[in-house]
């Protein structure tokens, strides 16, 4: 059987942002050879649990809100959006089902946030347009470019990228320069319990992806992540036209097929 994904649906009330952004985690994962099992937001407990106890790794998409600032200890920004607590919630949910069972984890934009939120970490809740548009939007398909640690994950998913559309590195010290897409307007501030940072925006050193520190223990449980990426960007609108995309949702699906084989 292909492992099972757990994607929750994006919003409680943006029903035109669910209808056009969840089909596209749902491609890229099946594409790649899982199954993409939507988790809605407002079902009976119980049902959400026996869903979520029936998937094999979780992928936490984007959102038009943002995380409630509360959660971290913070006043809300006035360009902050207003929370979705239903989002939350599942998110929750399935972050605590993850690391209690050690299912793998694919956080992507909002998802990323609110993963280092659960983690003990801050966001800045609002960012200048300037010198880099990190709003810029789905239209447009290359809004700048970040530098990834080469000693990461991420950068050995990176380096599928043709040579054209990739800066190698020089060296071993040197960071692989991607370029991607960018629709957000918060970024992660300071780093969640146990993860680290493994690229940032080129231009202005925004935090853009993190991944969980060599040998961290899970928050609760006692079994450690085989894969927990956080991204800020969107590869399921690049899955066509970007080889590190295809290979990021590849290599999550490998890992949730691992998982699902060795319980």
């Amino acid at each position: 059987m292909p492992p099972r994904i757990a994607i929750p649906v994006p919003t409680a009330a943006d029903f035109d942002y669910n209808r056009r952004a969840w089909p596209q985690y749902a491609s890229a994962v099946t594409r790649s050879g899982g199954i993409p099992v939507e988790i809605p937001l407002n079902d009976p407990p119980a049902a959400t649990a026996r869903l979520i106890a029936s998937c094999d790794a979780i992928l936490l998409p984007g959102s038009g809100a943002d995380v409630n600032p509360q959660r971290y200890g913070q006043a809300a920004d006035p360009e902050t959006n207003s929370a979705d607590p239903a989002r939350e919630n599942i998110d929750l949910l399935l972050l605590e089902d993850a690391h209690q069972f050690g299912k793998p984890i694919l956080a992507i934009c909002y998802g990323i946030q609110i993963l280092n939120v659960w983690r003990g970490g801050t966001l800045v809740q609002h960012l200048t347009p300037m010198p880099v548009n990190h709003a810029a939007g789905a239209a447009v398909s290359v809004a700048h470019s970040v530098a990834v640690d080469p000693n990461s994950l991420l950068a050995t998913l990176a380096a599928e990228e043709p040579a054209s559309n990739l800066q190698p590195a020089t060296d071993n010290l040197q960071p692989l320069r991607l370029p991607v897409n960018s629709s957000h307007h918060q970024a992660i501030g300071i780093p969640g319990d146990g993860l680290r940072v493994v690229a940032r925006s080129s231009e202005d050193g925004v935090v853009e992806a993190i991944e969980l520190e060599p040998n961290s223990q899970p928050a609760t449980g006692n079994l450690p992540l085989p894969f927990l990426i956080g991204i800020q960007w969107h590869p399921e609108r690049t899955f066509e036209i970007s080889a590190a995309s295809r290979a990021l949702f590849r290599r999550f699906i490998a890992a949730a097929a691992a998982w699902s084989t060795s319980i």
